[in-house]
């Protein structure tokens, strides 16, 4: 039996996913663990692999490069010799009877169906009603039953859907006569960015991705009034809906305290004097000394799951570390911290960051975190409002360290180092009072790391 090429969940709460490309071609042999195809989730662009084998079979009306799929859509098939594969609607049979043909022909081709896809399911009606209005049936949920598309809802989807078919069919003839590597043209399709419009920098004019990516960072494409539009795409746009899930799911509160740092980047200069490669980053630091606080206050590290929250492992404590990178805000995950020692944890958090910037995530990068820490002291700020990642029910702000004057016990003026520490926290699991209890334990532990990291055997 032939077996279906599916789109994977990537992440809890992936929905869709950008389509960037096969790494086999129609007819290729194919093993377990061979490379089908790439996929952008909500973190990264990631390698699908194959579950299964036999031979590739990719329908004529297969998915594009930068095409937005649902999770579960169908795209492509493994078989074995002379077996039997589905045709694509008002596509080509692969290896199918006369009649299974015909069955196409008449809900399909007799209509003039161009195919709405893999995964879509709707009647002739339904599908001709998303041709006329445009609708792309693969990014419309259905009503029905057994989750069937029903006209109610293309007509629901053609409103909110308008504002990209436009766009979309201006990228997919963009690229007419112009010379552009797939990459361009993945990241026009993903930023919204008229090729026409772009010069090229590569061989003969070429345009290449870096050219594109300049494009949409500087002039961008622009409305009448002269102002950038199209910016909420791709990972963007991904950002942008945790963002509203977690305003709209949990009550957050933050609250900030000052730490003695003197310690603590005391501590640091003894990495880089010994020549510790890589030397942990305050992040490192930070992070596993927060570990062991989660373990004895385990409700900071709950995770919404339906209506209630479940309490995290004290055994594998996952810690996510939010990394700025070029594409947005992406959140790898640091599995099992509390059991990793600080040169462990710095060489796993460097080599999480390096791949988060270049797009590369691996699946244990996409594990769930149950707490995260988010840091713009690199930048200078002191304190600020991180916002939750949801379904996670806290998330800690790391500040800049500055030299400060400081009252001694004996009123003695000396120069130090503070840290401040904003944590936001979701008031419908945790209140003011243990959330206090949490950052005044945790601040303990920074302002005497060496003992802290001595303790929990790091």
């Amino acid at each position: 039996m032939a077996v279906q090429i599916t789109i994977p969940r990537l992440g809890w709460s992936m929905e869709e996913g950008i389509f960037a490309g096969w790494r086999k071609a129609d007819g290729d042999i194919v093993s377990r663990g061979d490379v089908l195809f790439e996929l952008e989730g909500e973190k990264a662009l990631q390698e699908i692999e194959a579950v299964d084998e036999g031979t590739l079979r990719i329908p004529a009306d297969g998915p594009e490069v930068g095409a937005v799929l649902k999770v579960g859509a169908v795209i492509g098939w493994l078989t074995t010799a002379g077996e039997v594969w589905p045709a694509p609607a008002g596509g080509e049979q692969g290896s199918g009877s006369k009649a299974e043909s015909a069955a196409s022909e008449s809900e399909g081709e007799s209509e003039g169906q161009s195919g709405a896809g893999e995964g879509a399911s709707g009647s002739p009606a339904v599908r001709r009603l998303a041709r006329q209005l445009k609708v792309d049936l693969l990014r419309v949920v259905g009503t029905g039953r057994g989750g069937r598309i029903t006209e109610d809802d293309v007509r629901a989807a053609a409103g909110t859907q308008a504002n990209t078919v436009d766009v979309s069919e201006a990228l997919a003839t963009a690229d007419h006569g112009q010379k552009s590597t797939p990459r361009a043209r993945r990241a026009a399709r993903k930023h919204g960015v008229d090729l026409t419009t772009v010069r090229g920098t590569g061989s003969g004019g070429r345009i290449r991705e870096k050219d594109v990516l300049a494009a949409a960072t500087g002039s961008g494409q622009r409305t009448g009034g002269g102002a950038r539009s199209g910016v909420l795409k791709g990972r963007r746009a991904v950002i942008a809906r945790r963002m509203r899930e977690s305003r709209d799911r949990t009550v957050p509160v933050t609250i900030f305290r000052t730490v003695n740092a003197e310690n603590l980047a005391g501590l640091r200069k003894q990495f880089k004097a010994a020549g510790t490669a890589p030397v942990p980053a305050w992040h490192d630091l930070i992070a596993k000394l927060t570990a062991g606080c989660l373990v004895r206050h385990p409700l900071l590290g709950a995770r919404w799951a339906d209506d209630d929250v479940v309490l995290p492992d004290a055994e594998s404590i996952c810690i996510g570390l939010a990394v700025d990178t070029p594409e947005g805000l992406v959140v790898p995950a640091l599995p099992r911290v509390g059991q990793k020692s600080v040169l462990e944890l710095a060489r796993d958090s460097q080599a999480a960051i390096q791949r988060a910037r270049e797009g590369r995530l691996v699946a244990a990068d996409t594990a769930p975190a149950v707490f995260t820490i988010s840091s713009l002291g690199g930048l200078g700020i002191d304190a600020f409002t991180p916002v939750i990642n949801f379904p996670e029910t806290a998330i800690l702000g790391v500040g800049t360290i500055r030299r400060v004057p400081i009252v001694q016990d004996d009123d003695r003026i000396v120069v130090g180092q503070h840290l401040t520490l904003s944590l936001t926290f979701d008031h419908q699991v945790i209140d003011g009072a243990p959330a206090a209890r949490f950052l005044q334990d945790l601040a303990g532990l920074l302002e005497n790391p060496a003992a802290a990291l001595l303790a929990a055997g790091g």
